[in-house]
Parts: C-alpha cells; sequence; structure tokens
C-alpha cells in the first residue's frame, strides 16, 4: 500500500512538473483536472469556439451574395476563403507557441516594437468594436420584427440585454468558457437552416429561380461585384483575433497539430453553415430584388408560425453570443495598454497588489470591460449612423489581422536565426506570397468599402 501511495505520489508530482513547464494561460491544477472531451482547452470545444467567433451576423446575410453571383461562384468563393483561414490560423498559433505569447499586442511586440504592438493592437480593436456593435444592432432588429417594436422600445432591450446578458458574460477570464454556450448558439444556427428549408418546402422554389441564374447569378453582375464576393466571403471566416489565446488554453499544452485540427474543424463548420444558408437562401427568397437584405426580413411574411419565432430567437442567442468573442481581443488590447502604462510585464498579476480578493490588475480588467461594453451598447443604440464607417474599419481592419499580421510574424520569427534564415526557402517564400495577397484583399477591400460612403 505505501509503495502504491508513494508511487501515485510520484506520477501526480511529475504530471504538475509537465504541467507547468508551459506557459500558456492555464494553469498546471486546471489543466490536471480536465480529461473530458468537452472540456475546457480540448480541441473539439475550441474549434466550436472559433468557429462562433466566425460564424455572426453575416449567416443572415450570405444569401443575398449568393443571389447576386450564384451558387457556383459563391462555393467556390467559400472554398478559397476557408483555405486562406486555416493557412492565416496555423500562422497565427505558430508565432503564439514559439514566442510563447497569447496576444496579438505581445507576440507583435515580442518579435517586432511596442509601437507595432500598438498599432496592431488598435486595428484588433477596430474591427471587433464595429462588428460587436453590429450584433447588438441585429439583435435589435429580431426584437422589432418579434414585438412589433417602436424605436424607444428597441433602443431599451438593447442596453437592457448589454447591462444584464453582455456585461456578465464578458468578463470571463477564459475564452473557452463560452464552448457550452458556442455550442448551443451553432446548433441554433443551425435550427435557422431548417426553418429556411422548411419555407423552401412549404411555399416551393421562388419563381424568379431558374437553374442558369440559381448557379450562376442574376446576370448583370459587374466585376468589381464578383470581386466583392470574393472580399465577403474570405472576411466570412474571419476569427483570427481569438487564435492566439485559444491557443494558449490548448490542453494539455499548446501544440501546432493541436491548432491544425482546431483551424480544419472550424473552418469546415462555417463552411457547412454557410453554404448551406447561400443553397437553400436562393431556392427559397430567389434572386434580384426578391432577395432581401437578411434572412430576418425575408421570414417576417411567416414570423407568427412558432417555428419562425424560435428561429428568430436563435438569431438573437447566436449573435448575443457571438458578441462575446469580439469582447475579449479588446480587452487583450486594453489590459495590454495598461500594464504598459504601469511599467509591468504579463508575468507581475501574482505580485500585484490585492483588493477585496482580486488583483490591482484584474479590477482594472472588470472596468474595462464594461466600459467597452457600454460603449458597444452605445454605439448600436446612439451611433447607428457610423455603421458603413464600421463597415469601412472592419474591412481593413480583418485584411490586416488576417492576412498581413501572421505572414509577417512568420518572417520575424525566421530571421531570428540568421545563419539559417533565407528568403528562399518553401516557409519564407509561401509567407511572402501570402503577404502579397493580403495586401491585395487590404486594399480592395478598403476600396470596395468607400465606394458606398462615396454614393457609387
Amino acid at each position: 500500500m505505501a509503495l502504491e501511495t508513494k508511487a501515485v505520489s510520484v506520477d501526480l508530482e511529475s504530471s504538475v512538473s509537465e504541467a507547468s513547464t508551459t506557459d500558456s494561460p492555464i494553469k498546471a491544477s486546471e489543466k490536471l483536472q480536465r480529461k473530458g472531451s468537452f472540456r475546457r482547452g480540448g480541441v473539439i470545444p475550441t474549434a466550436i469556439c472559433l468557429s462562433k467567433a466566425a460564424i455572426g451576423a453575416g449567416v443572415l446575410s450570405v444569401s443575398g451574395h449568393a443571389a447576386e453571383v450564384g451558387v457556383v461562384w459563391q462555393v467556390a468563393c467559400l472554398l478559397f476563403g476557408g483555405l486562406l483561414t486555416v493557412m492565416s490560423i496555423r500562422m497565427i498559433s505558430v508565432a503564439s507557441i514559439e514566442t510563447k505569447k497569447w496576444g496579438f499586442e505581445d507576440v507583435s511586440e515580442e518579435l517586432f516594437h511596442p509601437v507595432m504592438s500598438l498599432f496592431t493592437g488598435f486595428m484588433n480593436v477596430c474591427n471587433c468594436l464595429g462588428a460587436a456593435a453590429g450584433y447588438l444592432i441585429v439583435c435589435g432588429q429580431v426584437f422589432v420584427v418579434v414585438f412589433q417594436a417602436n424605436r424607444s422600445a428597441r433602443d431599451l432591450f438593447v442596453v437592457l440585454v448589454g447591462i444584464f446578458v453582455c456585461c456578465p458574460m464578458a468578463l470571463a477570464r477564459h475564452v473557452g468558457f463560452m464552448r457550452h454556450l458556442a455550442l448551443l448558439s451553432i446548433v441554433a444556427l443551425i435550427f435557422v437552416v431548417v426553418v429556411v428549408a422548411w419555407y423552401w418546402g412549404d411555399q416551393g422554389t421562388d419563381e424568379s429561380v431558374t437553374v442558369e441564374n440559381f448557379l450562376l447569378g442574376a446576370g448583370g453582375a459587374t466585376p468589381i461585384i464578383y470581386m466583392n464576393a470574393i472580399n465577403n466571403m474570405i472576411f466570412a471566416f474571419c476569427n483570427q483575433f481569438n487564435v492566439p489565446q485559444l491557443t494558449g488554453e490548448l490542453t494539455p499544452e499548446p501544440s501546432r497539430q493541436g491548432m491544425t485540427k482546431v483551424a480544419v474543424l472550424s473552418t469546415s463548420a462555417s463552411f457547412f453553415l454557410y453554404a448551406s444558408v447561400s443553397i437553400v437562401g436562393v431556392l427559397a427568397f430567389g434572386v434580384g430584388g426578391n432577395q432581401k437584405d437578411s434572412l430576418i426580413l425575408d421570414l417576417m411574411p411567416v414570423r407568427k408560425e412558432v417555428h419562425v419565432l424560435i428561429s428568430l430567437l436563435a438569431v438573437m442567442f447566436s449573435v448575443l453570443t457571438c458578441f462575446q468573442f469580439h469582447i475579449y481581443p479588446i480587452r487583450q488590447f486594453l489590459a495590454y495598454v495598461v500594464r504598459k502604462a504601469r511599467g509591468r510585464s504579463s508575468d507581475d498579476e501574482e505580485k500585484d497588489v490585492v483588493y477585496f480578493g482580486l488583483s490591482l490588475t484584474r479590477w482594472y480588467d472588470i472596468v474595462c470591460t464594461l466600459g467597452t461594453v457600454c460603449l458597444v451598447v452605445l454605439i448600436a443604440v446612439v451611433i447607428t449612423s457610423l455603421r458603413t464607417i464600421m463597415d469601412f474599419i472592419g474591412a481593413f481592419a480583418s485584411a490586416y489581422i488576417s492576412f498581413i499580421v501572421p505572414p509577417l510574424w512568420i518572417i520575424a520569427l525566421r530571421r531570428k536565426d540568421p545563419k539559417n534564415f533565407s528568403w528562399f526557402s518553401r516557409e519564407i517564400l509561401f509567407s511572402v506570397s501570402f503577404l502579397a495577397l493580403g495586401l491585395f484583399l487590404f486594399v480592395f477591400g478598403t476600396y470596395s468599402a468607400i465606394l458606398p460612403i462615396l454614393g457609387h
């Protein structure tokens, strides 16, 4: 018995030692407690969280894009965007693991300069702030459609949701905390697809749909519209803002293989939902002017049906869940700024002063998080006229974060070893090519977003 006890003790100490060797945000004691397949930091739940970060309000308008350019072009764009997203996620995870940093700001500072980290963090905030405000706006739209509410009731609803739903959930320390809600949210969106399919089965294929325009579009689409479709579908997968933190939360330890599996699973789930909505949405609601701006408006004529009502509420739940994933990167940036202002490193929280059981760093985090949510609520309620500008900011910010920063990180990592670095190595050539494509998407995405502002 004594020998068995000693053996168990040695194994436990060995496990603790192994778990503590990594610098990820998950503590050693927490890692030992998680053995289930749906544990925080597992491959499947991490993939679900990452896919939920990508699948937001965009799924409501994706069939409208398909109605313009046709299902064939739409699916091809989705495949291309999914492939680029998997590559981008892998690059980000490699940089995070090799630097042992779990935020865009910290990795950029490690590889470049604090100025670069501040600029990268600011771009990330612009991207996430615009998207988060858009989710609350969609939430308000669903409330108006379901309850036929006026503008003041809608604004009050958005404020109450922000205070009593978004604020508490946004305070969670880890992205993996959202894994159960993320799973339910994806199931809710699948139910929305089922409801759209029911509408198609009940009402039949829209009279405006033919085999030709279903596959190739309604006709009259200009080259800029086709290019916009590529742009929209590539950024439909945008979830890279959560990758560094989710990489650090991966258990038993962060790994390239684990994050590659996460990237493939999350991107595949996103592709399935976007492609399904594109196909069924065009068949059900038609092409050209028959297709409304979003599924919410398309389903208005049958909103009194119980299952349609449930699907609209499911949309509301889904966008509120997605809202939380866009708050984490903003929190990370604000924490980085506060940390630099106080002259501290990311490892100094344990040495910090404690007030009411929480470190001062944690108190700063809480205040910044609540302030961020309040700002997003303010945008969604009062400054809705800025949505076009927010789309403009989101366009170039998404391209910068997703397709420019990752290859720059890889190049900077390899340049740390001058003896083995070569611009003509396969990895560097691929990174340079990826960077060139990212710069094109950056310029074109910004140009496409400026056109509506200029009235074109």
